[in-house]
């Protein structure tokens, strides 16, 4: 009868095979049709002749069975990493687990409502309307990497880097690697040497839409050229997304919004540089301005309040939101972010009005304690340790606070149609 095959026993009836065919010894009713590989390296020395028999004892295996399919297993992985390389298949706990690494975004309540940052090795999109904060989110994250001895690219498709806005966001623009192509196949050629590279931890693409194929560029004015851009940005992602994930090199790409003709029902914006980069992208965030913030006296505008949709997240929890200020000229307001964290969690309490940090008293009002912050860096900065402490732990522990950073169904409201479906109908 022969022995237990160290394979997993199958609804197959006995039969003997060799590792690159099987072989019946006996003519069967039902046996397996392809053989389980073909290379000459799976020689009969490490995976000897096996008898395929039916599963008894309800499923269970005999405890020869599992010895032999655990050192069969063993030999197998042994004989994978020895032809393709040491590593090539390994355990996950000897690996150092599932944990995904993460960075600063330069926004506190963004960090949160992502479960601790940015991810390391992996592919970001940032997609909204004009004017709605996507490079200010981009700058600073080139500027986190940098404060953390990272190197950092930016690739500018549009041409249109402001070195002195950079600047005032923290970038460090003397170290920052800027590549400003003449094609949509130099940028993500130059972007992939650089992540091959393993010497670069971010790189910003900005933004999809401006990355022109060639054919296009040498082509005239008004010709239709189909499906030029998404075949480039599909075929572009199949190489990075594999040498990012190795160099642990995180990528961001910013796109812009499209309307889709003829939608009646549901929602008809959609982003360029067709579908590919929605299934590659571990993480996608929406942003959206949602109003203006007045000077004190409320004769002009010095800002605007954005909104961040966590619409698809592979790292964390998505459909989560963060609301945050823009400061025209400045960035995003830190101290904004430290206030409504605070708060958030219950390190500064709110009575009526006025907001407290214990004894002390901040001010009457948003703006008197983003004042009083501002005057009182040393405040400021216990906030700040004492919030980022407590974010770790509740993040550690998964519990699920939300004030300007929440979560929200799709089904909530009309705004909340989801962008995804390609059909034009809500979710």
């Amino acid at each position: 009868m022969g022995q237990p095959c160290a394979y997993g026993a199958g609804l197959y009836s006995c039969c003997s095979f060799s590792p690159s065919f099987l072989r019946p010894t006996r003519k069967a009713t039902s046996m397996l049709p392809i053989p389980l590989f073909g290379h000459s390296r799976w020689n009969a020395s490490i995976f000897p002749k096996c008898t395929v028999i039916a599963k008894a004892n309800n499923g269970a295996f005999s405890s020869n069975g599992v010895s032999d399919r655990q050192k069969a297993l063993e030999a197998a992985m042994n004989d994978i990493n020895s032809f393709f390389g040491k590593g090539s298949v390994t355990r996950l706990g000897s690996a150092g687990g599932a944990l995904v690494e993460t960075f600063p975004s330069g926004c506190l309540t963004l960090d949160f409502a992502l479960g601790g940052g940015l991810p390391k090795g992996r592919v970001v999109e940032i997609y909204g309307p004009e004017s709605s904060g996507k490079t200010t989110i981009a700058l600073h994250a080139i500027a986190e990497v940098q404060k953390l001895g990272g190197n950092a690219m930016l690739v500018d498709a549009e041409h249109a880097f402001d070195p002195c806005y950079s600047k005032a966001l923290g970038v460090d623009i003397e170290s920052l690697i800027v590549c400003q192509p003449d094609s949509g196949e130099m940028a993500l050629e130059a972007a992939d040497r650089m992540c091959r590279s393993g010497a670069v931890d971010l790189i910003c693409i900005d933004s999809v839409s401006a990355l022109t194929p060639r054919a296009e560029i040498e082509g005239e004015i008004g010709m239709q050229q189909i499906g030029l851009q998404a075949r480039l940005m599909s075929q572009a992602l199949r190489k990075m997304s594999g040498n990012a994930a190795k160099a642990g090199c995180t990528l961001i790409f910013l796109n812009q919004i499209r309307y889709k003709i003829g939608v009646f029902y549901g929602n008809p914006e959609v982003t360029s540089g067709g579908i590919a980069l929605k299934f590659f992208a571990s993480l996608r965030l929406e942003i959206r301005s949602t109003g203006k913030i007045k000077s004190p006296k409320g004769d002009e505008d010095i800002g605007i309040k954005a909104r961040v949709r966590v619409q698809k997240s592979k790292v964390s929890r998505p459909y989560r939101q963060a609301e945050f200020d823009i400061i025209f000229g400045e960035g995003v307001n830190r101290l904004g972010c430290i206030l409504d964290c605070s708060e958030m969690l219950n390190i500064v309490s709110k009575k009526g009005s006025w907001y407290n940090y214990g004894d002390v008293r901040l001010g009457q009002g948003r703006e008197k304690a983003l004042q009083y912050l501002r005057e009182t860096p040393a405040v400021c900065d216990e906030i700040e340790k004492v919030v980022r402490a407590q974010m770790s732990e509740e993040l550690s522990i998964g519990k699920d606070v939300s004030y300007g950073i929440s979560s929200f169904s799709p089904n909530e409201s009309e705004l909340y149609i989801a962008e995804d479906n390609s059909s034009g109908e809500s979710v």
